[in-house]
């Protein structure tokens, strides 16, 4: 997807060094959304990422709360349903949940449970692939709600953190870091 465009996006997002703690480098996307034409052409960017999925996917699930950002417009450009994975406690129920260890403590996320029928083809998104854990953790409970991972997108991947490698499924990412 390398293009003007995805250059034009990266250059809305500002880095921070030294955020949240020491030694990383935060890469701040709402630069991108707090700019009309970035957003715009952000948009038309992962809706195309999207259109060319048509077929192979039956419903995109978005991540907490950054994929919440790009995933609706996925969803539109296919004529599928946008369904949130959530952190504990913010969805109705029914829910299906699932505990995952972080660095420092645990993280609980859940899934409305009639919000994806058994066998549907999920496409993944969120706005960056770091460790991989809340994606790893999400496949999970799309496996747990009897749909299967088939594609996962994010818009930044920090390759360097092995992410990719942890979840053993192909990711597309709009942009990376080393």
């Amino acid at each position: 997807m390398a293009d003007k465009r995805i250059e034009f996006i990266e250059s809305k997002i500002a880095v921070h060094h030294d955020f949240p703690i020491p030694g990383v480098i935060f890469r701040d996307i709402f630069g991108v959304f707090g700019d009309p034409e970035g957003l715009k052409v952000l948009l038309e960017v992962v809706e195309e990422k999207a259109l060319s999925l048509k077929g192979k996917v039956d419903v995109v699930v978005g991540l907490d709360s950054r994929g919440f950002l790009i995933g609706p417009s996925m969803a539109k450009a296919l004529g599928v349903p946008f369904v949130p994975i959530r952190k504990k406690g913010k969805l109705p129920p029914k829910v299906i949940s699932l505990s995952y260890d972080l660095e420092y403590g645990s993280a609980t996320i859940e899934i409305q449970e009639s919000s994806i029928k058994k066998g549907a083809r999920v496409l993944l998104v969120d706005d960056l692939l770091a460790t991989g854990g809340t994606l790893e953790s999400s496949m999970k409970l799309i496996d747990k709600i009897g749909a299967v991972t088939s594609e996962i997108f994010v818009l930044i991947e920090l390759k360097g953190l092995g992410g990719a490698k942890r979840l053993n499924h192909p990711v597309e990412s709009l942009i990376s870091y080393d």
